[in-house]
């Protein structure tokens, strides 16, 4: 099985709140750029090393316990971040992971950007059953 991997932006969602308050400037917006994040379906949301975190200025919400490979541990939980893959975002609470680890991209902001794993061309595509864009499925 190959490895997905997409370019991401991640911007604090209190300062984006800010730009739109008239008290920030969009300069001063703290947003992240990682060329490589790794889309893993195995992961539920947002999980980002705790130093690009840190470079965010999230605050912490949170501890959460967590199924990982090696058993259950406690992981903390900051606020909201906007992720923007491919030009979609969406906002999620963001989880820490170790500094050695890659930012990972989980199944629920996939599912709710409309983004589903071309797993042959190795790369993320619009939903084939929404035709291939972005949709909210409610029901």
């Amino acid at each position: 099985m190959g490895r997905v991997m997409v370019k991401v932006l991640v911007e604090n969602l209190n300062d984006l709140a800010g730009v739109q308050a008239g008290t920030l400037t969009p300069d001063q917006v703290r947003k992240v750029e990682i060329p490589d994040a790794l889309v893993d379906t195995g992961a539920t949301g947002l999980l980002m090393p705790k130093r690009l975190i840190a470079q965010l200025g999230l605050m912490p919400l949170r501890t959460r316990n967590a199924m990982t490979a090696g058993g259950v541990v406690s992981m903390q939980v900051y606020r909201a971040a906007r992720l923007t893959v491919q030009g979609r975002d969406c906002i999620l609470d963001v989880t820490e992971v170790s500094d050695e680890l890659p930012v990972l991209i989980g199944q629920i902001p996939l599912e709710s950007m409309d983004w589903v794993i071309d797993m042959q061309g190795q790369k993320l595509i619009g939903n084939p059953a929404h035709g291939g864009e972005q949709m909210i499925e409610v029901f």
